[in-house]
Parts: structure tokens; C-alpha cells; sequence
């Protein structure tokens, strides 16, 4: 797919197919104007006809003749007093289902002069980014294992129109489509089965970024080592599969030598059984999907690798299977994690804090600024919040709450939960210096307890995307989020 930007006029630009926006009420946008007056006033007439509403994300799909475009795609946007950002993303969701179904090959969009209302969001600058990530993310197909051939949506061009062509909006539209391609990266891993997407393959991907992008360098720690340095939780949740654990360690240094580095730690549990507590066996298919975290990692670094901001990250990946063989850990044992701390494993189905725990302390070598770790952690999480927001958790109020603003941002939003020392007392364990459950009271809180026992000598935050990462039933298949959360968190502090 070809993107691009023009500040042509409507008419001067070539395109199979012209989109504008129609305000339910309210004033019209100057680019809907301008086609209705290249149209010889045909959409007024519609309008007043009763054709086109202008609800919100309402399409009408119209042909030409004789005139400057084949086609044009009217979406409403609701009326001016209403719209926030998330109708603006309703609405450009609306608009690529029905390019991807149209029979065009190119289209010019003009809506970046659509108010959003949110203040956030309502610059030029800001609806392009959204346009471009809308578009990349929208257009995304997973067929890598259908063997009959699908058929392809014949567009294969859009042009977004802009009030100039300036460094400013084209970055802005620029890092939009990167980040909908690091989602659509995001997703390719966590759609990808578990019979291909296991530890080994995922530290084959770091590897093979690191040769697409020379601002990245890959290091992996095997079994063997990881076993030397004492990581004994990530080995005791991998100990019952034949594949074994990986730990994946991804670099990008754009910014200057001295500053430090901004750390993302993913879990990556490429499959979940429960292990020997095992899972039931309803649904147990999309416990491929528990290896989110790492792939909302994966997809981040590579925005960060196509836009190079002037930032240090750093990304470590815990990843591993948890299966049930003879090896596999059992209810009851006592392994010492990587900080020296004992974990007694009550449910072996809370692999993902394990593995997190020593990708948590040994994130400490980088002495980062921040550390942000995601999981595909707690079914309560999906519990409290639903599939609509990410779960935050937190030891430090500023971080948190420059996550929470990058959420509200960028829409995929997230919501803080308390961690307090109360809870602390649920993770006592008669054997060992912690349980790996607190019980079922307020279990995603006491999850993220868990994991701040290894994160107390940075600013560190923790999020449950087990909501958010993937859509189950007919839809089923991953989201890409939490990256444009992360995305724009990491860019907002880019030198």
C-alpha cells in the first residue's frame, strides 16, 4: 500500500475516490466546501434531500459522472458540540471498511480540517497521525496459513490532503502510519500458532529486527545461561515443555550516550495451559494470545526503529511455555528468584508474574528512567475493566500519569488501580518470603504487588492488557494494543 501527503487542491489531486466529512450539524469543513463546489452543489443537495445525516461514521458511498473523481465516500462526523476524538476514530474506521470493500484503487481523504473537539486531539497535526495509523491498522489481514487465495481489496493508494506539506504534519502523519504498522507487527506475532510461535522463534525475530534496523542490537540468554545467573522463576515456568525459555534483550540507542534508558518488559508466554493447574480446555486456544506483552514490545521497538527518535530504550522479554509434563513445576514448590527472594508456586497458572519478576530485576543493570512493564496477566482485570481498558498499576504517581494522558490520547486508554501496602499481606506464604497468588479477592491488584517487590529501586508501572490484547469470538484475533499507548508515552519524551 502507497500512502502520501498533498496540500493540492481537491480537484488537482487524481484519485479514484474523494472522502469527505459531513457534520450531522454544525459548520462544514472547508474541504467539504470545496467538493461541493467542484460538484456543482450536489451534496448540499443530498443533504437537504435527506440522503446523507452526517451521523457519526454514517457512509455513503456515491458514483460520479464527469467529474473529478469515479466515486466519492461521505462519512458523517456528528454534530460539532458532541464529537470527541473517539467519534473521529469511529468515523475513519467506517471510512476504511468501505475502501477496503469499494471497487477503487486510489482515494484522497480529506479530513484533517475535521474538528475532533477534544482539545488533545483537535490540531492538524494530531487527526493526520490518527488518520495515518487508522489506515495502516485497518488495512491489516492475517492469512498466512489460509490456503485458498483471498481476495484483495483493489485499493492500493491513499493520499491524505493537508493544509501544507510541512515537516511538522508529515511527521505527524509519518509516525501514524508507523504506529499502525507496529500494531499490525503486533498483531502478526500474536496471531501467529503456537506450534510456530514459541520461545526460540520469538528471540529469532528479535534477531532478525536487529539486521533489518541497525539502531538496534539484540542479545539472547538461553537455559543455560539464564540458569547461571540464577533466574530460576522464568526456568521453573518452562521446566514441563520441550521448548525451551528465552530471554530476549532488544537495544535502540538514538539518544545521547549518557541519558538513560526508558525500559519496556514484556511477558511472554507463547502458550498457556496453566501447567500442571491447568486451564479448562473452552477457549484454551487463545492462550496463545499470552505472549501480548511481548509482542506489544516487539511492535513498539519497531516504530521506534522507522522513526528514530532521539531516546534510549531498552526491551527485555521473558519468554517461555507453560505446559504440564513430568518436569513441569508443581503447587507447592519453592524456587529463589534472580533478586535472591523465594516464591512459594501456589497456582502454577500464575506463570506470568514469575517470569516477569526476574525480567524486572535484571532490567535493573540499565539503571533506566523509567521501567514499564505489560502482561496478558490477570483474568481480573478483564473482570474490573472489561475489553475496553488496559489495567495501570503503579509505584510512582508522575509516570502514571503521563500513561494515563498518552492513553487518552491516542485512545487506547487505560485505568489506574490502587496499590496499596494493604494488600501486600494477601502474598504471604508459611514457607517461603511470598506466594505467587494472593487469592481471589482483588487478584490483579495483588498481581502487581507481586511484581513491585522487584521494581522498587526504579519508577515502575504495570500493565494488564488481558483485556485489550486480543478480541475473542467471531472477531477473534489480536489488537496491537497497547503500543500507541507506549508509542506515544516514549515519544513525548524524544529529545
Amino acid at each position: 500500500m502507497n500512502f502520501s501527503l498533498t496540500n493540492k487542491a481537491l480537484t488537482a489531486t487524481k484519485a479514484d475516490c474523494l472522502v469527505i466529512g459531513l457534520p450531522e450539524q454544525g459548520d462544514w469543513p472547508e474541504s467539504t466546501k470545496a467538493a461541493d463546489e467542484a460538484l456543482g452543489g450536489l451534496i448540499k443537495q443530498l443533504e437537504t434531500a435527506g440522503d446523507l445525516t452526517g451521523k457519526n461514521a454514517s457512509i455513503a458511498s456515491l458514483p460520479l459522472v464527469e467529474q473529478p473523481w469515479k466515486r466519492l465516500i461521505v462519512v458523517g462526523t456528528g454534530k460539532n458540540d458532541e464529537r470527541k476524538a473517539s467519534h473521529f476514530r469511529k468515523a475513519l474506521t467506517a471510512v476504511v471498511g468501505a475502501l477496503k470493500t469499494g471497487p477503487s484503487k486510489n482515494a484522497l481523504i480529506a479530513l484533517s480540517d475535521t474538528l475532533c473537539g477534544d482539545e488533545a486531539a483537535n490540531s492538524e497535526a494530531s487527526r493526520l497521525n490518527l488518520i495515518g495509523r487508522i489506515l495502516e491498522d485497518q488495512l491489516y489481514t492475517f492469512t498466512e496459513y489460509k490456503t485458498e487465495q483471498q481476495d484483495a481489496p483493489k485499493l492500493n493508494k491513499v493520499i491524505a490532503q493537508a493544509s501544507d506539506t510541512s515537516k511538522a504534519l508529515k511527521d505527524a502523519f509519518n509516525l501514524g502510519l508507523a504506529t499502525g504498522r507496529g500494531m499490525n507487527y503486533t498483531k502478526d506475532l500474536g496471531n501467529t500458532p503456537p506450534n510456530i510461535c514459541h520461545p526460540v522463534w520469538l528471540a529469532e525475530q528479535a534477531q532478525a529486527m536487529a539486521k533489518e534496523y541497525d539502531s538496534i542490537t539484540t542479545e539472547i540468554l538461553d537455559e543455560k545461561q539464564m540458569e547461571e545467573m540464577g533466574m530460576n522463576t522464568i526456568l521453573a515456568v518452562g521446566k514441563g515443555s520441550k521448548q525451551p525459555p528465552r530471554l530476549i534483550v532488544m537495544e535502540y540507542r538514538g539518544g545521547k550516550a549518557g541519558d538513560k534508558p526508558y525500559a519496556l518488559v514484556g511477558k511472554g508466554i507463547t502458550f498457556d495451559t496453566g501447567g500442571i493447574s491447568l486451564k479448562p480446555g473452552e477457549g484454551m486456544d487463545e492462550m496463545k494470545y499470552d505472549m501480548g506483552g511481548s509482542a506489544s514490545v516487539f511492535g513498539t521497538m519497531k516504530v521506534i526503529a522507522e522513526t528514530k527518535p532521539k531516546i534510549n530504550v531498552v526491551a527485555v522479554i521473558a519468554a517461555a511455555e507453560n505446559m504440564p509434563d513430568g518436569g513441569a513445576s508443581r503447587p507447592g514448590d519453592i524456587v529463589k528468584t534472580l533478586n535472591g527472594m523465594t516464591v512459594e508456586i501456589l497456582n502454577t497458572d500464575a506463570e506470568g508474574r514469575l517470569v516477569l519478576c526476574d525480567a524486572l530485576t535484571y532490567v535493573k543493570k540499565y539503571d533506566p528512567e523509567t521501567v514499564v512493564d505489560m502482561a496478558t496477566l490477570t483474568g481480573a482485570c478483564i473482570i474490573a475493566l472489561g475489553h475496553h481498558a488496559t489495567g495501570l498499576l503503579s509505584n510512582n504517581d508522575e509516570l502514571a500519569n503521563e500513561l494515563l494522558a498518552a492513553g487518552e490520547r491516542t485512545g487506547d486508554r487505560a485505568w489506574r488501580l490502587p496499590l496499596w501496602d494493604d494488600y501486600q499481606s494477601q502474598l504471604d506464604s508459611n514457607f517461603a518470603d511470598m506466594a505467587n497468588i494472593g487469592g481471589r479477592p482483588a487478584g490483579t491488584i495483588t498481581a502487581a504487588c507481586f511484581l513491585s517487590r522487584f521494581a522498587k529501586e526504579y519508577r515502575w508501572a504495570h500493565l494488564d492488557i488481558a483485556g485489550t490484547a486480543w478480541n475473542s469470538g467471531k472477531a477473534k484475533g489480536a489488537t496491537g494494543r497497547p503500543v500507541p499507548l507506549l508509542v506515544d508515552y516514549l515519544m513525548s519524551h524524544a529529545k
